[in-house]
């Protein structure tokens, strides 16, 4: 007699799928197709923060995308770098606007110091923590590995480059709003007494290696008990600047905060 069990196996029953090899694995197409609904999500709650919502979703994406990123160092147009240089020109103007009607008694001098501590890179970085766009940065294994002192120093620059995105999406009147919107508070807020322009040029100059700037009176005015001087500031490399003013320091001065609010230069204002 033998004693061995006999090898009986219960089939499966009308329907009931036998056992598979992969189970519990995500099939790749449904993961793909989690992976964009992910995304687009993600997109969609900028957006909201940002208060545009983009026709051309890769302007969004390429606002947000550091040149660590991309697999190819020759392709850094697909890096925020181009939309950041057209946005900062763009806030330029729209600011500018904003300070002329808001400011009308306001001369030259003043609105320029006023437009300078706008658009300096530190007010843009704070527009973009407001908005909580710190974690929306796309960097690069070089650039995640410089941590957190790489993204506080590019958030300027990725907030120009909303501002971009948004003007080539959405026209002026898109970017102008977002503008007026985080920026209206700080323009009417009490200017806080800040360093001499002047001060402030030739610092910056000295750390990136150059000169002492050059000041020159290019032209001069109105009658001599009432003068308005012209004055250019010059930087090997740099175009001039120039500012106008009733005595030379003060068109220095002007000349000076031009500079500063065109290079990005921070903390370039004075009261005086």
């Amino acid at each position: 007699m033998n004693d061995e069990t006999p090898d009986i196996r219960t089939p499966s029953a009308p329907g009931e799928a036998g056992p598979q090899p992969d189970a519990g694995r995500e099939p790749q197409a449904a993961k793909k197709k989690r992976g964009k609904v992910s995304a687009k999500a993600a997109a969609a709650a900028i957006e909201a923060r940002i208060g545009h919502q983009f026709a051309d979703p890769a302007l969004l994406a390429t606002a947000f995308t550091h040149v660590s990123a991309l697999k190819s160092a020759r392709k850094r147009g697909d890096s925020y770098q181009r939309l950041e240089f057209l946005g900062d020109h763009v806030l330029g103007l729209i600011v500018s606007d904003m300070l002329y009607r808001a400011f009308p008694n306001a001369d030259e001098g003043e609105l320029s110091k006023r437009l300078a501590d706008l658009v300096r890179k530190e007010s843009c970085a704070d527009v973009a923590k407001s908005l909580g766009l710190l974690d929306d940065i796309k960097l690069g294994a070089v650039g995640a590995g410089a941590g957190a002192r790489l993204r506080k120093s590019v958030l300027g620059d990725i907030c120009e480059a909303v501002i971009g995105a948004v003007f080539l999406d959405g026209g002026y009147s898109a970017a102008a709003q977002f503008v007026e919107r985080n920026w209206t508070e700080r323009m009417r807020k009490p200017r806080r007494p800040l360093r001499d322009p002047k001060t402030v040029l030739q610092e910056w100059a000295q750390g990136k290696g150059l000169p002492t700037p050059v000041y020159r009176e290019i032209e001069r005015t109105g009658p001599h008990h009432d003068p308005q001087f012209r004055v250019a500031v010059d930087l090997p490399g740099l175009d001039p600047a120039e500012g106008l003013g009733g005595s030379k320091r003060a068109a220095e001065k002007v000349a000076a905060s031009v500079m500063i609010a065109r290079e990005g230069v921070g903390g370039g204002n004075n009261d005086g």
